[in-house]
């Protein structure tokens, strides 16, 4: 084989892959949960082996590099040197891998896929994908389901399509709908194709409205308001997307009125009384305060890469008492995680793209000036433009950034639009001569050889973790084995504490082994502080087993610590109180348990059930009699 037909063959082979990623990963419920990324990270380290291979064997060798790439590398080695210094390495790893791959399938895009028939063939990809999820998400909504797949989501009355979250869904559709408009109006394509594509933008303007997002419907609107008020100064297509501005508004405005506002869900999330609707913009903004005051703490670096979730509980409201994983906002996001520096490194990476856009711009006009204004690459950057500025409205109000699926179509997008830049200027092209070829390769191989190694070892200690989740181990079985999936990555502070609390309850099952299986889980506990200091609940665990063991006085300090770091914890709070009944305590006990009720009066069973006692044996301490059994 000729080396100009193997850079043929890797071409195309790049192309497979990375549709590959674009359809596998919005299908696999985003892939938010490890295998499915697993097979995301595989699908991206081929890609990487493929142009590390066409570096060498084309016959022209060259290297896009506009302005915007300088700043991807930039934040890839601001990831990795903050991952060397983040205070939890397990979770900062993790990012940063996530960070890497987005980064080289960023420039992987750019140097390969830059044709114009490839930009096509992903964009006809992508919408025909977003018709599909769309017509499983109507079927969702008609049918009353909420499941996907073989999962069940939390969200009954509102469609997911293949996501767990509709507001992820919504993220997804509207980058998308806004490509299928613009090459409905304005692509160069036979009519069959002109048809097949105004009725996925249908389809899918249809899926979006039964997310019942109103993040995602407004973000959407935000997108093809800009792309259709565009086309109404284009002289050309003018008329058509005015005639479509004026069906959507009218269109939209009878649909809602006659149809939407009849049913439940449209009732519960826009027609909601405004102290419902106040409650949940309150626990949005709590979680907006709570990055912002991270920022603040930690003005220059942020808390580190992926660190928002951990430490929440020392900053946490009283009035949120769940894991928000993350700020539902990916600016304040970046800022608590990567702080001062993540931020202007990206700042500036908006800057470049804004700018490289203003520079296609000029020359996609004048193209779509010529005859009918008919043109696939004026629709693609008009269409990927709006589409990325509707993502970007969104990222406001939630964090689709943060989602893999949704995160690879906007850098693809991205990447795509970036890469336009070569009709406007030739000044970014770099000829690939030895020493050229030699950086990315080696930046290459280091990838190839680091995200490989990382991808067997987590997907070794994703089988491990898969075994344990059984639910007719016994509890000591499911230790053995997660200490296997440990033993693979030691580094993984939940499996350590997951470890301790299967030793724990056993011990609290008493036996003869049980002072044994108290100090065992107290171990685990210990290495679960060594890998995550954030994690209250270690402290909690070990004073409780303390407890268990009669040793009241040692467990004192590891409460005050679990307290310290997460003060507004009602389950922290309950706990503590337990400890207090433990020591005979009473008064204590109740007002612990008075103040985990007063943050959480819900499903909070250890304060309900203690305080009740507690109380009865203030009250029966003076007649001398006892609501607890004998030995209590």
């Amino acid at each position: 084989m000729n080396r100009e037909r193997l850079n043929r063959w890797c071409e195309r082979g790049i192309l497979g892959l990375v549709l590959a990623m674009l359809v596998f990963a919005p299908v696999a419920l985003g892939a938010v949960d490890i295998g499915s990324f697993l097979v995301v990270q595989g699908l991206a380290i081929a890609v990487m082996i493929l142009w590390a291979v066409r570096i060498w064997v084309s016959p022209k060798p060259q290297l896009l590099w506009p302005p915007i790439c300088w700043v991807v590398l930039a934040f890839a080695l601001c990831a990795v040197a903050r991952y060397l210094t983040a205070d939890i390495e397990y979770v900062a790893r993790q990012e940063m891998i996530q960070v890497l791959i987005y980064a080289f399938l960023f420039l992987a895009i750019v140097n390969n896929l830059y044709r114009q028939e490839m930009a096509q063939i992903i964009s006809f990809t992508l919408i025909f994908l977003g018709m599909v999820i769309s017509g499983y998400a109507i079927y969702q909504f008609i049918t009353h389901s909420n499941r996907v797949w073989y999962f069940t989501t939390p969200y009954p009355g509102r469609a997911s399509g293949t996501y767990i979250s509709p507001n992820n869904l919504a993220g997804f559709l509207e980058m998308l709908l806004p490509l299928a408009v613009s090459y409905t109006l304005t692509g160069r394509i036979k009519p069959a194709t002109r048809i097949l594509l105004g009725y996925a933008a249908l389809v899918m303007a249809v899926g979006l409205v039964m997310t019942f997002s109103r993040g995602g419907w407004v973000a959407a609107g935000i997108g093809m308001m800009g792309l259709l008020g565009i086309l109404v100064f284009q002289r050309n297509h003018w008329l058509p997307a005015l005639l479509l501005l004026l069906v959507l508004l009218g269109g939209g405005v009878f649909f809602v009125k006659n149809y939407l506002s009849k049913t439940i869900s449209y009732k519960e999330r826009v027609e909601a009384p405004a102290n419902k609707g106040g409650i949940e913009l309150e626990f949005r903004g709590d979680m907006w305060r709570v990055a912002e005051q991270m920022w603040l703490d930690h003005f220059w670096w942020g808390v580190g890469p992926a660190h928002y979730d951990y430490r929440f509980r020392e900053y946490r409201p009283e009035g949120v008492q769940g894991r928000p994983d993350r700020a539902h906002n990916d600016y304040l996001n970046l800022l608590a995680d990567w702080g001062t520096v993540g931020g202007v490194i990206v700042l500036a990476g908006m800057a470049a793209f804004g700018a490289g856009l203003s520079k296609t711009w000029r020359h996609v006009r004048r193209e779509n000036d010529f005859d009918s204004g008919m043109s696939n690459r004026f629709a693609f950057f008009l269409g990927a433009s709006t589409g990325l500025l509707a993502l970007a409205a969104h990222s406001c109000v939630d964090f689709n950034l943060h989602i893999p699926a949704n995160a690879i179509i906007g850098v693809t997008l991205l990447a795509l639009l970036t890469s336009n830049l070569r009709f406007a200027t030739e000044h970014y092209w770099v000829n690939a001569r030895l020493p050229v070829r030699t950086l990315p390769t080696i930046a290459l191989a280091c990838g190839i050889v680091y995200l490989g190694r990382q991808e067997w070892q987590r997907g070794a200690e994703v089988r491990w973790l898969a075994q344990a989740e059984s639910p007719n181990l016994l509890v000591l079985d499911r230790a053995k084995i997660l200490e296997k999936a440990f033993a693979v990555e030691p580094e993984d502070f939940d499996a350590a504490y997951n470890i301790g609390e299967a030793y724990r309850m056993q011990s609290f099952q008493g036996g003869q082994d049980y002072q044994a299986q108290a100090e065992t889980a107290m171990l685990w506990y210990s290495r679960g502080m060594l890998l995550n200091r954030y994690e209250g609940y270690n402290y909690l665990r070990t004073g409780m087993c303390l407890d268990w063991l009669g040793q009241n006085e040692r467990a004192k300090k590891f409460y005050s610590t679990a307290e310290l770091l997460d003060p507004n914890g009602y389950f922290t709070a309950a706990n503590i109180g337990w400890h207090y009944v433990q020591t005979g305590d009473y008064a204590a006990a109740r007002e612990y348990m008075k103040r985990s009720l007063q943050l959480q009066w819900d499903q909070n069973p250890i304060a309900q059930t203690y305080l009740d006692l507690v109380e009865q044996k203030l009250i029966n301490n003076a007649s001398g009699k006892s609501p607890f059994p004998s030995g209590f």
